[in-house]
Formats: structure tokens, sequence, C-alpha cells
């Protein structure tokens, strides 16, 4: 049985003005999804800014979303690490604290091999076991999972069990789904192709898009395995400016302007990153009020 079918949403960590993690509105956050039909929470992610967390933190704030949702939704904690030894270590301690499942991105800045791949999660995959969901972004960490090796983990080691694939590349994806024919619990990791994704069998999408527009990002991908292409379609075309306004600077940037427009965050960004460039802001207002979210 899969982690979640439907829309997962990549939750944002809201943080105070001095920096340090805002529970209460995390708390407020959480709640949101649940009421706007969010199939999982997808916490310390990349959009949770989770390489800017200490391990304290980084798994407090797991430990804080698993204990708000209370079993109502699955949730799946970040864990990745560009060191096997700390993707390990934070693996364990999120089943400790009872997380339904984990994401492990590909390791970044060392840039494996594929064999590096392999042994790094299967390494992981061994000390932990609760399902384990690949997530595969090269435009963020360099290094590309290619579809035989994801194929051969998906096929070969029990509890990984799926991928986010960001890659955006669509001919990618279908060599994948032919090499495991099928039989792997794919997600788009991209909001601009969720029902491409769905075409070539994926079961639902782990949004940034589903931060500030959850019951629109569910229903696209609803409404597909209702078996409505046409208005699960409809619905990804409709969504397409918003999600371009959302990746006008790198993520999370623009997402957590947009949650403060929403009312729904009053932090900051923990450095490197930095507060959004005024004209990214005024498009991202814009295409907020014209699809209904602002």
């Amino acid at each position: 049985m899969a982690i979640f079918n439907g829309s997962g949403v990549a939750i944002c960590t809201p943080f105070k003005e001095d920096g340090s993690v805002d529970y209460e509105l995390f708390t407020e956050q959480i709640e949101y999804q649940i009421r706007g039909n969010t199939d999982a929470i997808i916490v310390c992610g990349t959009t949770g800014e989770s390489a800017c967390l200490d391990h304290d933190e980084h798994l407090e704030v797991i430990r804080h979303c698993v204990n708000v949702v209370n079993k109502r939704i699955p949730v799946i904690a970040g864990t990745g690490s560009n060191c096997t030894d700390t993707a390990i270590f934070l693996s364990k301690e999120a089943q400790k604290i009872g997380a339904d499942g984990l994401l492990l991105v590909t390791p970044y800045y060392n840039k494996a091999t594929q064999r590096g791949l392999i042994e790094h999660y299967t390494m992981v995959a061994k000390e932990v076991d609760i399902p384990m969901i690949l997530y595969n972004v090269p435009s963020r960490t360099g290094t590309n999972i290619q579809p035989e090796t994801a194929a051969s983990l998906v096929k070969n080691v029990d509890n990984i069990v799926g991928v986010k694939e960001a890659s955006g590349n669509i001919s990618q994806v279908v060599k994948l789904m032919h090499l495991t024919d099928g039989d792997i619990e794919l997600y788009s990791g991209n909001d601009d192709q969720i029902t491409p994704l769905l075409s070539m069998g994926a079961i639902g999408v782990i949004s940034v898009l589903a931060n500030i527009a959850p019951s629109q990002t569910h229903d696209i991908v609803a409404t597909y395995l209702e078996g409505d292409v046409k208005k699960s379609a409809r619905l990804q075309m409709d969504a397409v400016p918003l999600c371009n306004a959302l990746f006008c600077e790198v993520n999370p940037i623009p997402v957590k302007k947009a949650l403060q427009l929403q009312g729904r965050d009053r932090g900051v960004l923990r450095r490197p990153l930095c507060e959004i460039e005024p004209e990214h802001a005024e498009l991202l207002e814009k295409t907020m009020k014209e699809y209904g979210v602002l």
C-alpha cells in the first residue's frame, strides 16, 4: 500500500523575526493543510529550509508535525543529507519520532556516482523499517538519479518504494516507469507537471503550490485519479502561471512571500536566502489574485 495517493505538501517551516522556529504558526499551517484536503505532509524538505536547520531543530520540527497531525494523514520526514552517516542518523530518529515515511534527497555537493547512490540509499534503508522515497532534483543537488539506478533500488531494497521526480525530464520518467513496469510509487516534484506525470502512472505530487492552494492542488490529482482527465488537465493549466511565479526566484523565497501575503507567515528566511525582489513580489501578488488565492 502506498504511503499516500494525492497531494502532499512540502510544507514551509515558519520562523519568528528572531529566526527561531515559530511552532504556534507551524501548528496553524498544518491545520490549514488538513482542512484543505491535503493528503500528506512532507516536513523538513527543501521548502522547509531543512539545510539551515541544525539537527536538534530538524528533529524537533518533525516531532512537532507528527504530534500535531496525530495520524490524521501521513507525515513524511525529509532526512536526506550529503553525508550518509547523517542521513542514517536523521532517518533513524525520524522513525523513532513516528514519521510514516522518509524522503531522501540525493547527496548534494559530493555528486555521488550512480554506484555511490545505490550504496548510499541501501545503507540508509538497512537502518530503518519505514518506507523511503528517493528525491531526484538535479537542478539543486548536481546529481541525477538515472532511471536504471532508481529501478534497481526499488526492485532490490524492500523499503525503498518510490521516487519524487523533479528532474523535469519527462523522457526520463517514461524510462523509469518502463524499467519498473510501473511498480513504483512515483510522485511529481514539479507543480507544473502533475497531470503529465499522472498520465505516466504517478500517484501524486509533493507540492510547493499546496502551501498556498491546498484544495486546488488536491483537486488536480483527485480528478485525474477519479477518471476525469480533461478536468485535471484544465486545473493543471490554470495553475501554471502561479506555479511559474512561485519559482521566479529560488524556492522557498517566493512561497514564503506568498504565505506572508495570505497572512500566514510573519517571520524571516534563514540566510543565505534573502527577501524576494520587489518586482517579483508584485508579480506573485498579481498572479495569486488572478488564481483566487489572495
